[in-house]
């Protein structure tokens, strides 16, 4: 993070209690913890992540809580993960496919077309292979981050200023932004798009200058982030389900007694379910608003030619996973 970035941070926030010594059960300290989301306020992920922290506060009597900063206040996902790396930021809600870079063991989620369904990934994630994938976080040396539970992200499709994406050869020569991540890339070019790699935060202007043509994201992020007011074509190619994850500080969880995280722990796994439920919701609202809008949702009549498409994405990065997918594909 660059220094005058941290400044600001470090004086923006100086309210909040620095975790930098054992907080004993005892200690009447009040202690606010930090949480980063780059999505806005009722977002699934932030609205479960707040709910935790009213848990948090009512279980401790006020000693601990937290405060939510949405909409990317605090920078994007990479810029989140560095600050919660040093401590400055407590609980980051980041997704798997930005966290894979770092903890490569993640990546496995990242595979196109890796899930049948939603309802599978949910099974993965609430089994005990989603524990062993959030425990690989935590034992990561590079990651400095406590894998707390996974939330719901749906599917990801295409969406374009150009024109509607009916077939694989609509994608052709399109600019569309991913997440920056190889894997990610590769699986954009392989159907014939440009993959840009690109933050969050810079999506919405990129659409509306024309820096980017497109996008690939679920519908909740489609619409509540306006990308649909830039974008007008959604095309349910659903090539990605990529699941999002709530992780602490590992250098402030250290700091915390064994309590303490023992109850974090508790409200998390509460968190991953009750921000499925909240999602369902908004997901069906999302499609109403961009339907309302005028916005075209096509359907992929045949979607074989997009997987058959990313088979070099797979025998390039698949290999080393290939275990664990082979657990995942297991899962009835």
């Amino acid at each position: 993070m660059k220094r005058r970035d941290f400044i600001k941070l470090s004086a923006g926030l100086g309210a909040a209690v620095t975790l930098s010594s054992p907080l004993p059960a005892r200690a009447q300290a009040k202690v606010v913890f930090k949480a980063a989301d780059v999505h806005p306020t009722g977002y699934p992920t932030v609205a479960a992540t707040e709910n935790l922290g009213k848990k948090l506060a009512e279980a401790t009597n006020g000693r601990l809580s937290l405060q939510m900063y949405p909409s990317a206040q605090l920078g994007a996902e990479k810029e989140t993960i560095e600050q919660a790396q040093i401590g400055a930021i407590q609980f980051l809600r980041v997704s798997a496919g930005a966290l894979g870079p770092i903890v490569d063991d993640i990546n496995v989620v990242n595979m196109p077309f890796l899930f049948k369904n939603s309802a599978h990934a949910q099974k993965m994630m609430d089994g005990p292979l989603g524990q062993e994938l959030l425990d690989k976080i935590t034992a990561n040396p590079n990651a400095g981050l406590v894998g707390l539970c996974w939330m719901d992200a749906g599917a990801r499709s295409l969406y374009n200023t150009k024109h509607p994406i009916k077939t694989i050869d609509d994608v052709k020569g399109l600019k569309i932004r991913v997440i920056g991540n190889p894997i990610f890339v590769d699986m954009m070019n392989a159907i014939g798009g440009n993959g840009i790699a690109m933050g969050y935060d810079q999506v919405f202007s990129a659409l509306q200058t024309g820096v980017i043509d497109g996008a690939e994201n679920n519908p909740p992020s489609y619409v509540f982030d306006n990308h649909y007011t830039a974008a007008k074509y959604y095309s349910l190619t659903e090539h990605l389900i990529i699941p999002e994850l709530l992780c602490f500080s590992k250098k402030a969880w250290a700091s915390l007694s064994a309590d303490d995280q023992t109850l974090i722990k508790k409200f998390a796994r509460e968190a991953q379910l009750e921000e499925r439920e909240f999602w369902k919701k908004y997901e069906q609202s999302a499609m109403e608003k961009a339907k309302a809008a005028g916005c075209e949702i096509i359907e992929i009549a045949d979607k074989a030619p997009f997987q058959k498409a990313v088979k070099p994405v797979w025998d390039k990065y698949g290999p080393k996973y290939q275990d664990m997918i082979k657990r995942i594909q297991e899962i009835a």
